[in-house]
């Protein structure tokens, strides 16, 4: 009953009183106890105990609070550890856990204590626990409000994206992955030479012409960690506070792939210093491939956009010329449904019309079409449902056109 007494005694203290207060009970309680706390998010007890890494066995003394969970997605229910002490088995030892979580403005801490013969194997627990949730599997690691969160919805829709249904200008496809097999397969090489085993890459172009199925296709492609950063911004931490959490990670989880979609939109003149610094300081950085894109190259300080040592290569994704209109109306032509298939000269017909249309724009064009081919179910009709579309998306281009110039003055 201590315990469930202590849990109770210390939610009544003030948010900055607690930690201290059970620190100080339970080695009162356990004078002869090794004791870790702390408030790592690395350590989830649970994540590592449904594996069967250890195995948890209630206190049947005191009251546990766990709250349960509805997942909408996967139609199941989930439970999360708010207030509970756990006896907890692991490789022949016996631990006693305390978790506790209490809130502080709009976030919530999540404390632990782990207690066991003595400091050496709780410490040890502890870094079997960190480590293994460490680990990338089967999930990209995200990067937001100051926090690292694994997504294995966002790992799955990668797993779509195929350097097969893409289609490039010129060599630049090949050239991209040529790029980095030969940096992943090339540590013994650059170690050899003395070069320092790290790449950073750069895709430049508007927005609509392959940057981002580019690097899901290499990340699905290289079968290497990935870590994706959406934002450096956080209600409590500053930016140069989350920028040396990236890559502290990203050091961490290395040989990894560390995506920074946007940098335009990441970087500021407040923190571009201190990305810098960490993207190309005294840190070594090594096996860790950068990859940035940018739909605004103006935007970017010449300390990124021309300085080799920070993005190494920079990869130009343009608007598809004729051929690669021909190629790419081509193969979605080949994905339809007979009664829905262009014939050769309306393909024809079509590329031609399509001049200045992004890879985006083409996609909407056939999928536009194939809807409102769907209300019809006739043959013969799809190439004037497509040009329809055509004139209504120049339409909608360049009133986005106009609209974006507008907000930039």
């Amino acid at each position: 009953m201590k315990i469930q007494q202590l849990i109770t005694e210390a939610l009544n203290l003030p948010n900055n009183a607690i930690a201290y207060h059970i620190s100080q009970e339970l080695a009162a309680i356990y004078p002869h106890k090794g004791l870790v706390e702390g408030s790592d998010p690395t350590f989830n007890l649970e994540k590592f105990a449904t594996v069967n890494l250890c195995n948890l066995q209630d206190n049947i003394f005191i009251h546990n609070q766990i709250t349960t969970n509805w997942d909408g997605m996967e139609e199941e229910i989930y439970n999360h550890t708010e207030n509970a002490s756990f006896e907890v088995t692991w490789q022949g030892y016996k631990l006693d856990i305390l978790l506790m979580s209490w809130q502080e403005g709009y976030c919530k801490t999540r404390y632990y204590w782990i207690l066991a013969d003595n400091k050496e194997i709780a410490e040890k627990f502890f870094v079997d626990v960190c480590d293994w949730n460490s680990e990338i599997r089967d999930e990209v690691l995200v990067f937001e409000d100051g926090y690292w969160e694994k997504n294995q919805d966002l790992f799955q829709s990668i797993k779509g994206a195929t350097f097969d249904n893409l289609i490039l200008q010129g060599n630049l496809k090949q050239d991209i992955q040529d790029d980095l097999n030969t940096f992943f397969a090339s540590r013994e090489t650059y170690a050899a030479y003395g070069v320092p085993w790290k790449r950073g890459i750069l895709f430049i172009g508007s927005p609509g012409n392959g940057k981002t199925h580019t690097v899901k296709a290499l990340i699905n492609q290289m079968q290497q960690p990935c870590l994706y950063v959406k934002s450096f911004k956080s209600e409590y931490d500053t930016d140069s506070e989350n920028i040396r959490k990236v890559f502290k990670q990203a050091r961490q989880s290395a040989p990894c792939i560390l995506v920074l979609e946007d940098i335009d939109s990441l970087l500021t003149d407040e923190n571009r210093s201190f990305f810098l610094n960490e993207l190309d300081g005294f840190a070594l950085n090594e096996g860790i491939v950068t990859i940035a894109t940018t739909n605004h190259p103006e935007r970017l300080d010449s300390a990124i956009s021309d300085r080799p040592s920070r993005f190494d290569r920079k990869y130009h994704f343009e608007l598809p010329d004729i051929e690669v209109r021909q190629a790419y109306i081509a193969l979605w032509n080949q994905k339809l449904k007979t009664v829905m298939q262009l014939s050769y000269e309306a393909i024809n017909h079509i590329v031609t019309l399509t001049d200045g249309f992004s890879f985006a724009y083409l996609k909407e064009l056939f999928l536009s079409s194939m809807i409102r081919w769907m209300g019809t179910l006739e043959t013969g009709v799809m190439e004037k449902i497509m040009l329809s579309q055509v004139a209504v998306l120049r339409e909608q281009m360049s009133s986005t056109t106009i609209t974006s110039e507008a907000s930039e003055n």
